[in-house]
């Protein structure tokens, strides 16, 4: 059922983002595609994080995070933040922590600055809600998507 479900979703398009957060270890961050409002009277946002995710246990305690949307021209950025073991955040990643050390991908288009304001397990996932404390954006033209198992965009 597994693989049934993972295929059938594959038509699902989606829109692909960056969160990030800061630990005691310094900033993490990772790509994500389960990402949505969810609520406008309060604003709230959530993010799909697994369990096994390699920036859970700092998301499990961050009492902030940030949201970064994407455009179709920053599939490497994508790539470069859903690669295991590597640094995310070097040289070649425009970055600068906020006020609060919460890490600022300078060059994502939309950026949502989040307080969290719940964890909520379902399965082997996280719903971690946010509440938007801050927001950045310039206009997408082309917002880049996941569908099919690989980036796409939508004009």
């Amino acid at each position: 059922m597994k693989e049934q479900l993972r295929n059938a979703l594959r038509h699902h398009a989606q829109a692909v983002t960056i969160v990030t957060a800061t630990g005691s270890g310094g900033p993490v961050g990772t790509t994500v595609s389960s990402f949505t409002s969810a609520s406008f009277e309060p604003p709230l946002v959530v993010v799909w994080i697994g369990e096994g995710a390699s920036v859970w246990p700092v998301l499990r305690t961050a009492p902030l995070f940030a949201v970064h949307l994407l455009d179709a021209g920053q599939t490497g950025l994508a790539d470069l933040f859903a690669t295991k073991n590597v640094d995310r955040f070097g040289a070649e990643t425009r970055w600068r922590p906020d006020e609060d050390g919460v890490p600022w991908l300078l060059d994502a288009p939309v950026r949502l600055r989040c307080r969290t304001a719940r964890r909520i397990a379902v399965g082997d996932h996280i719903a971690l809600v946010g509440e938007p404390l801050d927001i950045t954006h310039s206009d997408i033209a082309t917002p880049l998507v996941r569908h099919q198992g690989r980036y796409t965009s939508v004009a």
